[in-house]
C-alpha cells in the first residue's frame, strides 16, 4: 500500500453501520426484515400472490434462515408487472423512475420514493469512500445517465459525499479525454472495459495515460477479473476498485470494494440480506464460502421492495475484512444467463479474459463469436483477440497458439483463436459485447 493509499483509508469518517459488530447487524436485518416481507405482502399484490401460493406468511419469519421458506422474484415478474405492478407507494409518493434498456425482452421498471433516493446516495457515498474517494475530491463520472441507474446514481452519491461532480456520461471518448487533461480529476467511475477504451485513446493521440490526475477508479456494471485490474492500474498509475449493484435491487451501491484491501466488494448488510443459492437447484441455500447464485432481499426499500431477487450473478459470500460485520462479495465469475455451453462444457467470458491477459502478446480487447458451420452437428467457439501495439503479426500467431492450448487445458474446451490488429474490435462506450452468437435459431 503506496503512503497516499494508507492516508486515504485514515482519514474517513465512516457510518455508525459500518462498525457495529455482526451480532448487532444481524439483529437489525432480521428487525428490518420482518418489517419488508409484511409491508411487500401487504402492498403488492404479486407478493400476496406469490406468498399465497407458497404457503408461507410474513409471521412465518421468525429467524434470518426462515427467509428460505419464501419465494424468489425474478426478471420476469418484474416483466410481467410492467410497468408499476410492482410499486408499493401510490404514484405521487414515486419521486424518480428508472428502467432497464428493454434489449432482451420488456423493460423492468423500478422507483424510488425520496427516502429511497436519499438511501440510495448514502450508500454510493459509503463505498465511494471505501474505494478512496473523499469530500472535495473532483469526480469524473463516466456511467451513462438517463433511465440506466449507473449515470444518476453514481452522480448523487458522489454529491452525497461532499465531491465536485463533472457529469460526461459515456461516449465522446475524445471529448472524455480532453475534460481529465482540463478539469484534472482525482477519481474517474466507468465501466471498466470503458476505462480501458480511454486509456487506449489516450495512447493514441500520445498521452501517458499514467501522467493524469486520476488516483481512484470505481468501476463497475459489468464483471472484471484481477487481471483487469492490474491493467488497469499499471496503465494509469491509479488504484481501480469494484462497485456492485443492480437496478432491480437498488442501482450502484448495493457492496462496494475497500481501497486498503482490493479483495471484494462488501455488502452493506443494513439494507440488504444476501443468500446464495444453487444455480442447478435453487431450493439449496449454500452457505458462505460455496459459489452459486446471489440472491438479494432489500430491507429498506420503500417504492419497490425486493423479496429474494435472483440477480443470475455467480459468486460467493466470503466473512467481511475492511468492515468486519459486512461480507463480502468474491468476484462475479459471470451470469448464469451468459454462460456458454459448448460441447458439453460451461465457461464464462471472464474465464478467458483471465487467461489471455496472462499472455503478454495479447490485449484484454476480445471478442467470442459461436456458430455452428453447415454440415455440423457441433458448436464452434472462436477467440478474436487483438495483438498488442508492440508485438509482429508474428510473435501474435506464436500467442494464439499459447492462448488455445491455455483454454483447453484451463477450460477444457477446444477453440479457434483469430489474432487481429489492435484497434479492429469493437470498444465499449459502456457495457461491453463480449458473446457473437452467431448459431441458427431453432
Amino acid at each position: 500500500m503506496t503512503q497516499e493509499t494508507a492516508a486515504a483509508t485514515t482519514d474517513a469518517v465512516l457510518d455508525r453501520e459500518e462498525t457495529i459488530s455482526r451480532d448487532e447487524l444481524e439483529a437489525l436485518q432480521l428487525s428490518r426484515l420482518q418489517h419488508t416481507v409484511a409491508y411487500a405482502y401487504d402492498r403488492v399484490p404479486l407478493y400476496k400472490r406469490k406468498f399465497d401460493a407458497a404457503g408461507v406468511h410474513p409471521t412465518d419469519l421468525r429467524e434470518l434462515s426462515d427467509l428460505g421458506k419464501f419465494p424468489f422474484t425474478t426478471k420476469e415478474d418484474l416483466r410481467l408487472e410492467y410497468p408499476f405492478g410492482m410499486f408499493a407507494v401510490p404514484q405521487h409518493e414515486v419521486a424518480r423512475i428508472h428502467a432497464s434498456s428493454g434489449t432482451t425482452g420488456r423493460a423492468t421498471v423500478v422507483g424510488y420514493t425520496k427516502k429511497d433516493l436519499a438511501d440510495w446516495a448514502k450508500l454510493v457515498a459509503r463505498s465511494l469512500r471505501a474505494s478512496g474517494v473523499r469530500p472535495g475530491m473532483k469526480v469524473h463520472n463516466a456511467y451513462g445517465y438517463g433511465l440506466f441507474t449507473g449515470g444518476m446514481g453514481a452522480h448523487a452519491g458522489a454529491e452525497a459525499l461532499g465531491c465536485t461532480v463533472i457529469p460526461i456520461s459515456g461516449g465522446q471518448t475524445e471529448r472524455q479525454i480532453t475534460l481529465i487533461q482540463d478539469f484534472k480529476p482525482d477519481a474517474i467511475l466507468a465501466t471498466p472495459t470503458y476505462l480501458l477504451t480511454i486509456a487506449d485513446a489516450m495512447i493514441k493521440q500520445g498521452i501517458d495515460p499514467a501522467s493524469t490526475s486520476l488516483k481512484y477508479a470505481v468501476l463497475g456494471a459489468e464483471p472484471w477479473t484481477e487481471e483487469m485490474r492490474h491493467e488497469l492500474e499499471v496503465t494509469m498509475n491509479l488504484k481501480a476498485c469494484d462497485i456492485y449493484g443492480l437496478s432491480e435491487v437498488m442501482g450502484p451501491g448495493v457492496a462496494g470494494e475497500a481501497v486498503e484491501t482490493q479483495d471484494g466488494s462488501h455488502i452493506w448488510e443494513d439494507h440488504f440480506r444476501p443468500e446464495i443459492i444453487d444455480a442447478f437447484d435453487p431450493s439449496v441455500v449454500l452457505g458462505d464460502g460455496e459459489p452459486g447464485e446471489l440472491v438479494f432481499t432489500s430491507l429498506t426499500k420503500e417504492a419497490l421492495p425486493i423479496i429474494r431477487y435472483r440477480t443470475k450473478d455467480l459468486t460467493r459470500l466470503l466473512p467481511g475484512t475492511a468492515r468486519p460485520a459486512h461480507r463480502r462479495m468474491g468476484r462475479i465469475t459471470g451470469r448464469s444467463d451468459d454462460m456458454i455451453i459448448l460441447r458439453g462444457v460451461n465457461l464464462f467470458p471472464s474465464q478467458i479474459e483471465e487467461i489471455a491477459l496472462r499472455i503478454p502478446e495479447l490485449s484484454p480487447h476480445f471478442q467470442l463469436e459461436l456458430t455452428r458451420p453447415e454440415g455440423h452437428r457441433m458448436d464452434q467457439m472462436t477467440v478474436k483477440i487483438e495483438r498488442r501495439d508492440t508485438v509482429t503479426i508474428e510473435s501474435g500467431t506464436a500467442a494464439a497458439k499459447v492462448l488455445q492450448q491455455q483454454i483447453k487445458i484451463h477450460v477444457g474446451s477446444s477453440c479457434t483463436v483469430d489474432v487481429v490488429e489492435p484497434g479492429s474490435l469493437e470498444r465499449s462506450n459502456g457495457k461491453l459485447r463480449r458473446i457473437y452468437d452467431m448459431r441458427p435459431k431453432g
